[in-house]
């Protein structure tokens, strides 16, 4: 890789089953059994409920395009202006801060409630991040 690199993430034992289905280039989220919904960022508890019975459920990685911004300075290092960041609530409830790719950085090309699917970043061995993009057509 050339240039600065992006900061990485640094799992912790709340994330690491996140991370992990990540670098298999899929999206789990964290499912409380009383309450019965998915919720995100992973935590050992639900923050609706305080309930302690979590499990991990595969995410379908579809959703809508909350909310965005896009960026014209680089923050950090490894974010090369423009880029879009966003809030995309997924089709399991939840709603996830991340970045929208795949498309171009322009205000008339971008809409709130788009159709979004996730992709993934591999930025190491170890890490890769869930982006998404506008949702390809299904067959």
């Amino acid at each position: 890789m050339n240039g600065p690199q992006r900061p990485l993430p640094q799992p912790s034992p709340e994330t690491q089953r996140y991370w992990e289905g990540c670098k298999r280039h899929e999206l789990w989220l964290p499912y409380c059994l009383r309450c019965r919904e998915c919720f995100f960022y992973p935590r050992p508890f639900c923050p609706r409920c305080f309930g302690w019975e979590i499990e991990w459920r595969q995410a379908s990685g579809r959703g809508t395009l909350y909310t965005y911004a896009i960026q014209y300075r680089a923050y950090a290092p490894g974010f090369e202006p423009p880029y879009v960041t966003a809030i995309v609530q997924l089709e399991e409830g939840p709603r996830m801060m991340t970045n929208l790719v795949g498309i171009e950085p322009d205000p008339e090309k971008i809409r709130c409630d788009m159709p979004v699917e996730v992709v993934f970043e591999d930025l190491t061995d170890e890490i890769s991040l869930p982006m998404f993009r506008p949702a390809q057509p299904k067959d």
